[in-house]
């Protein structure tokens, strides 16, 4: 995935409570978790954001009671991934 550079006001390590070397996938992560929220991307596309896997991002959504929502491309990316295991 090609990232972009964003700049963010130092505060910021101290409002996450995070190291600087974790604010990147802190930063990703609520992105990606606004995002589907909103639905604006599927889990799939907000599991490679956040740069975990669609198990590890359900559990993310789930810590925060967001609920699951299942689209079409879901369901197409589900249908692929069985293909190439069985």
């Amino acid at each position: 995935m090609e990232t972009i550079p964003v700049e963010l006001p130092r505060d910021v390590i101290h409002i996450f409570k995070v190291r600087e070397k974790e604010l990147p996938k802190v930063v990703r992560e609520l992105i990606a978790v606004a995002l589907y929220e909103k639905g604006r991307i599927s889990l799939g596309k907000a599991a490679e954001l956040a740069g975990v896997s669609r198990w590890e991002m359900s559990d993310i959504l789930a810590a925060k009671r967001i609920p699951i929502q299942y689209y079409p491309e879901d369901l197409e990316e589900d249908i692929e991934t069985l293909k190439e295991l069985l």
